[in-house]
């Protein structure tokens, strides 16, 4: 999760409530979808453990990506971490494949925004930009049919 970043989604939803997922927090997924909840056990968490860097990343966020209705922000720091998560689980492609192997790894502040909804959005996200914070930590959660479902958190220690 990035809780810096949580004031684009707020103010995404300003301008359109329903481009904005309710309950999903500001994040930059890794690696979407990874395993079901059923599938993640110690051994699993270990393989995830060991594709992460230690010690704490610093990110900014400065620039505002908009193809249609989807507006987001990169996080390009976090490109090398997506990368070995990936390596670690390579029968996960992302997004099923969509984007290609490695798509670049950013935050989503809105999402099926009508055209006009999306270019003011993307407005007000590049006037709140930059934003530099740290990840000091990684969420692993898991989609279920009630919803997403924290599972545990892993510090980014040296």
């Amino acid at each position: 999760m990035l809780p810096d970043a949580e004031p684009l989604l707020r103010s995404a939803a300003e301008a359109d409530a329903q481009a904005v997922r309710p309950g999903v927090p500001a994040h930059a997924a890794l690696l979407y979808p990874w395993l079901a909840v059923d599938e993640v056990g110690e051994r699993e968490l270990h393989r995830l453990r060991a594709a992460l860097p230690a010690g704490r990343i610093p990110i900014r966020m400065a620039a505002v990506e908009r193809t249609g209705g989807f507006v987001g922000v990169p996080v390009p720091e976090l490109g090398p971490v997506a990368k070995a998560v990936r390596t670690a689980f390579p029968a996960q492609a992302p997004y099923g494949g969509r984007y290609g192997p490695n798509p670049p790894v950013h935050v989503t502040v809105a999402l099926d925004a009508s055209p006009e909804a999306a270019a003011d959005i993307a407005r007000r996200t590049a006037a709140s930009l930059p934003i530099t914070t740290e990840v000091n930590s990684l969420q692993v959660v898991a989609l279920t049919p009630t919803g997403w479902r924290h599972l545990t958190e892993l510090p980014l220690a040296r």
